[in-house]
């Protein structure tokens, strides 16, 4: 089953991948498709989001459509800076590691034991002929107050997993997959596909 990822991000369509393997679902990239589109993310949640991203590819594109949504909630930000993750300091100058710094920097203040924090995602999934599912999952650790590790992209060099001890940047793939919010989200989504008699049970 051909499907087309809502995104222009390489990293996630490498992760999603290597998650739905087992979905018999191929994954594109919908510039594969020659379908270059900027989504307005006009809503106010993640589930608004997603769902938002994967019709707009599925309309543009007549596939099935999946859309993941995705950020980085900090307690001491009241869930800052949430849906504006990707977008965080609205300063188009700033790529993932300016992002980074700038949460670090607006998170000094916060004293340890107090740097509580999650990664949320969304999954959407739409099809032409109607069916929508969407599946949320997360993962809950604190913020470090210095970038660790190589690996992963976005806030995963600050965002310590206490019962792995390390951060996200810092796990293998294989692990990341077994705990990270989008393999979690990924799980929930491959249940209710199995229930839309959409995979193998």
């Amino acid at each position: 089953m051909k499907v087309v990822l809502a995104s222009k991000n390489k990293h996630k369509l490498e992760e999603i991948s290597q998650i739905t393997k087992k979905f018999d679902m191929e994954l594109i990239l919908q510039s594969e498709l020659g379908v270059d589109i900027d989504v307005e993310e006009n809503g106010t949640t993640f589930e608004e989001n997603s769902l938002i991203k994967a019709r707009a590819v599925m309309e543009a594109t007549g596939l099935p459509a999946l859309a993941d949504d995705s950020g980085i909630a900090v307690d001491a930000l009241n869930g800052e800076p949430g849906i504006y993750s990707a977008r965080y300091g609205f300063d188009e100058s700033l790529d993932d590691n300016g992002r980074l710094q700038l949460l670090l920097k607006n998170t000094e203040h916060v004293p340890d034991g107090q740097r509580q924090a999650k990664f949320v995602c969304v999954i959407s999934y739409v099809t032409p002929d109607g069916l929508v599912i969407q599946a949320r999952g997360e993962i809950h650790g604190e913020l470090t107050r210095e970038a660790m590790g190589e690996g992963g992209f976005g806030y995963d060099p600050i965002f310590y997993y206490p019962p792995m001890g390390k951060t996200t940047a810092e796990m293998t793939q294989e692990e990341k997959n077994q705990v990270s919010h989008r393999a979690n989200a990924l799980k929930v989504f491959y249940k209710e596909l199995k229930e839309a008699l959409y995979a193998d049970k």
